[in-house]
């Protein structure tokens, strides 16, 4: 007692497989759907029982080829395609596990998949992860399929779709388009081919903005690239990676992470010198959310750039800042960094006028250096100190202030009086957030700023 269930391809009898023709040829039964027997006609026995049933009589097929196997005759059912994709081996074995059907003997072969056949006629699109859907709910509920397509869309998966068009079935395919169209670009490549490796072999070739249900029945399959495909005279290609080696270096990995940034915040509203130090921001702390809270006045970036590459000086409230700054800019340009955090002036100050030392380092330095870039990652009364020396101290003119304390003291009180500051150029990471990293990030984007041309 024995049940086959073989795959016969896509319909072409060249894509039959060898371990299949042979099973055809054993069988004394042979159970399936009336239009598939015309592709496997060649090669069953004159004597072979031949048992077809229409479309829905599945589970009755399943019935039936154990019938024929418990009065102990090898029987094969058959199906499209491969026998366990969207076919019938799974009723089948579903039927003899849960009747207990233990003394049948299954097998299951396989065979070409109607999206592998279509893969191969339309050169290389299932190059990368891909998945197949059907968007058949007769058996399924149309919530669960949708949760699928979802799935699909967001995973970026090259999607092959069974079933995806009938009469009745007519309004899913647009609604999985819709779906699409959320998560892939309009120009995403979409394949329809209908009748595959059969005399009426239809293929087109469109993009899933243009794509058109109406093309489309139940003899097409229609596959869908993922965000990486693309067209190349009549073929699509889907890259596998080998021509994209990783990043390894640390410059091909701080670039391809600039690219990452880039490519999320291309489309904000801000000017490409502010996008420039948002990604630099975003690329310190790790949050692509990070430039709703970026805030800054027109043309700070391109001014300090304009400082900063002819020597211009900068004046930080903490070491930690100094630290940040790239050694190759300040080397390159010949700028000087000062903190007077730590000397004995400004200790002497903090004392004698009861202020914190980082105020006092700053009310130092803008003696000595009124024109200088301040920087402010950590103290909020520094930046208090120059708030207020730019309200009353007249020759001093900062070329401008990064202003990006952190903490929960004093923090938000600093950075509003800053931003409503009149007289010189600021940037200014809202709320809590900040930090000495992310100063030295926003001094290092204004720095670097002719390398914005090449994300933007």
């Amino acid at each position: 007692m024995k049940i086959t269930v073989a795959g016969l391809g896509p319909g072409d009898i060249n894509y039959i497989l060898p371990v299949v023709k042979n099973a055809l040829q054993k069988a004394d039964v042979v159970i399936g759907y009336d239009y598939y027997f015309q592709f496997g006609a060649s090669f069953f026995r004159e004597d072979a029982e031949l048992i077809s049933m229409p479309l829905g009589k599945e589970e009755a097929r399943a019935h039936k080829a154990i019938e024929k196997a418990k009065e102990d005759k090898y029987v094969v059912v058959i199906g499209s395609g491969d026998a366990s994709i969207y076919a019938m081996a799974a009723i089948v074995y579903e039927v003899a596990s849960k009747e207990n059907h233990e003394a049948i003997e299954l097998e299951t072969l396989p065979g070409i998949s109607a999206f592998l056949a279509a893969g191969s006629k339309l050169g290389a699109p299932l190059g990368h992860d891909f998945c197949c859907i059907s968007l058949s709910d007769l058996m399924t509920p149309w919530n669960k399929i949708e949760q699928r397509i979802k799935g699909a869309a967001m995973g970026d998966f090259v999607t092959s779709l069974y079933n995806p068009r009938s009469k009745k079935r007519h309004w899913q395919l647009g609604r999985l388009q819709k779906i699409f169209l959320e998560e892939r670009s309009p120009n995403t490549p979409v394949a329809i081919i209908r009748q595959v490796t059969r005399p009426e072999e239809e293929l087109k070739i469109t993009t899933l903005g243009e794509f058109n249900p109406e093309d489309v029945d139940m003899f097409c399959l229609v596959m869908i690239g993922n965000s990486q495909t693309y067209r190349f005279k009549d073929y699509l290609v889907t890259p596998r990676g080998y021509l994209n080696r990783k990043p390894h270096t640390g410059k091909e990995i701080q670039q391809e992470s600039f690219r990452i940034v880039t490519n999320h915040i291309k489309e904000l509203p801000f000017a490409m010198a502010d996008k420039w130090a948002i990604t630099r921001v975003i690329h310190t702390t790790g949050i692509l959310d990070d430039f709703n809270h970026y805030s800054a006045t027109p043309e700070a970036i391109e001014n300090w750039h304009n400082h900063l590459k002819n020597g211009g000086e900068i004046v930080t409230d903490v070491t930690m800042v100094k630290a940040g700054i790239t050694k190759a800019f300040i080397k390159e340009y010949d700028n000087q960094i000062h903190c007077l955090l730590n000397d004995e002036d400004a200790q002497l100050l903090a004392k004698s006028a009861n202020i914190t030392r980082s105020q006092a380092g700053i009310r130092k330095a803008i003696e000595k250096y009124p024109n200088a870039l301040y920087v402010v990652g950590n103290a909020p009364t520094a930046l208090f100190e120059i708030v207020e020396q730019l309200r009353e101290n007249t020759t001093f003119q900062p070329v401008g202030v990064v202003g990006v304390p952190v903490g929960f003291v004093n923090v938000l009180e600093a950075k509003e009086q800053l931003s409503q500051t009149k007289n010189t150029d600021w940037v200014i990471v809202e709320g809590n957030r900040g930090g000495s990293n992310i100063a030295a990030a926003i001094v290092n984007a204004a720095f670097t700023l002719p390398e914005a041309s090449n994300y933007f």
